[in-house]
């Protein structure tokens, strides 16, 4: 018996195009790949300058007085020391939707970078919860 060894088929040339030497080509998904790293990098910076700012930082502690026409909001804001704080809160109902909205501007008062407020809110029904949108620099 006579042994047949394989070997790769011989194509006429220039018939079936370039034949590729099994390495892939990684330069384009590379540069693609760097690309859209760096326009990430750049929005979350981008979105971080616009809405990030940790001088400002607010939390709700509670909301009590809940009527018909009203709700109070009792909240605190960290801000820089002796600056004031312009925040926007707002009412919703059981189902959601807006009932009332207002914004306060809170002061330090010695130095203090922590101001606790309490601010009541005009609804038009009887709110749900009570919410505190955001805070920042008063102009």
């Amino acid at each position: 018996m006579s042994e047949t060894r394989a070997t790769a088929p011989v194509f006429p040339p220039g018939r079936y195009g370039r034949r590729r030497d099994g390495r892939r080509r990684l330069l384009g998904p590379i540069i693609v790949g760097v690309v859209v790293a760096v326009a990430a990098v750049a929005l979350a910076v981008r979105l971080y300058n616009q809405y990030g700012d940790p001088a400002y930082d607010t939390q709700i502690q509670r909301w009590t007085g809940v009527t018909e026409t009203q709700i109070t909001i009792d909240f605190t804001v960290r801000v820089p020391p002796g600056k004031a704080a312009s925040c926007s809160l707002r009412a919703r109902d059981y189902d959601g939707n807006v009932v009332g909205t207002r914004t306060v501007t809170v002061q330090a008062t010695n130095g203090s970078r922590t101001i606790e407020a309490s601010e009541a809110v005009q609804t038009t029904a009887k709110a749900f919860v009570g919410e505190v949108l955001g805070c920042r620099a008063s102009s």
